[in-house]
């Protein structure tokens, strides 16, 4: 043990100049502190900025209307933007399908395009990372990453979706639910939104704040995080055992059942990253993963809303999209890898490129929308 895994606290007695005693307080222990408040923060800051731009939301929903599938696709990707979560505009789309506002079609890319915008946080979490110092092609281009490898399963699976919809080869399967699904994190911070919300603060305050409890996230997490070669010889041995596609696609899966929420399990990808503990190579069977669990909350939101019919919906998206992911990780994953990652080089290579694929990433939904 070195100087530097040991904290020293010193408690002087009535004689300063004598020390009675000293107490020793191992490193790894400040380091899992930190790392622990540094995630219940991280996750208090995405709620927080969620709750403040559902104002924004709110205000999409009544300005536009929606006439066809392929502009239900765009609504859906536009307002998970304003909503800067999917969960919260998938169940928007059930309910409106409930209510006959939408036809099964039109749910069912609304509800496609909610998990395409959901991934734009990530991509904004990555953003806030850099603007602390950090280099750009460690926080930013996880946020691409994750939004292309969405987009590139997404995007198959909801034509795959549509044609069991309208071939007729699914039927409506019958199921019960009478409670909303919730997460660890949504017992520990409802009272606390609760209270917010009781206290009547405005929801721009609400998104100032989640910025700012984002940014002492980082803080802490940084402290706690520590420092790793990519190519050391330690790292290359845990990334043959851990970093496979088909674990890595098992724990993306696995922490977004637990924090019901694809935001948070795709932005603390971004220190991770940074941080070097995560190989961007690695992260795309994760994305992959997470990709599938989120729609859980959305599938027992549509039983109790919606019922059997509202459920086969969003259960054919997320089989479609389980489906193609396994088809791509077992038969094609070199070929993906390598073309996401390709891409994504070509995205962040300057900031000329990166601007015009944030414009492309608003440009086409808002074109999706007239449709």
């Amino acid at each position: 043990m070195n100087d530097d895994d040991i904290v020293k606290v010193v408690t002087v007695t009535e004689t300063p100049d004598k020390v009675r005693s000293t107490l020793l307080i191992p490193g790894w222990m400040l380091r899992i502190t930190s790392a622990m408040a540094g995630v219940l923060l991280f996750v208090l800051a995405l709620d927080l900025l969620k709750e403040g731009a559902r104002e924004y939301g709110r205000a999409m929903v009544m300005f536009f209307s929606v006439t066809s599938p392929v502009s239900a696709l765009g609504f859906g990707w536009l307002l998970a933007y304003m909503f800067l979560s999917g969960s919260p505009v998938a169940a928007i789309a059930v309910t409106f399908f409930a209510a006959g506002t939408l036809d099964a079609l039109q749910t069912f890319t609304m509800i496609t395009g909610s998990r395409l915008g959901a991934s734009l946080i990530v991509l904004g979490v990555g953003f806030l990372y850099y603007l602390r110092g950090h280099r750009r092609a460690a926080s930013i281009a996880i946020g691409v990453q994750a939004l292309i490898t969405t987009a590139a399963i997404y995007l198959p699976a909801m034509a795959l979706g549509v044609w069991a919809l309208t071939s007729g080869l699914v039927q409506t399967v019958q199921a019960d639910a009478d409670a909303p699904l919730k997460s660890v994190f949504d017992w520990l911070y409802e009272p606390v939104l609760t209270a917010i919300d009781a206290l009547g603060v405005p929801g721009w305050a609400q998104f100032v704040a989640g910025i700012a409890a984002l940014l002492v996230a980082f803080t802490l997490l940084d402290r706690a995080l520590p420092q790793v070669d990519p190519e050391s010889n330690v790292f290359s041995r845990i990334g043959r055992v851990v970093y496979r596609p088909m674990v890595m696609f098992a724990l993306g899966m696995a922490v977004t059942s637990v924090t019901m929420s694809v935001s948070v399990s795709l932005s603390i990808l971004v220190p991770l990253s940074v941080r070097g503990l995560v190989r961007r190579e690695n992260t795309l069977p994760y994305i992959m993963g997470a990709n599938i669990t989120t729609f859980i909350d959305t599938l027992v939101a549509a039983l109790i809303v919606g019922g059997a019919a509202a459920f086969t919906i969003v259960l054919v998206e997320m089989v479609s999209v389980a489906l193609l992911s396994l088809i791509v990780l077992l038969f094609f994953y070199q070929t993906f890898q390598r073309s996401i990652l390709r891409l994504q080089d070509a995205i962040v290579r300057n900031r000329t490129t990166l601007a015009i694929f944030l414009a492309v990433m608003f440009v086409v939904p808002v074109v999706f929308l007239i449709f």
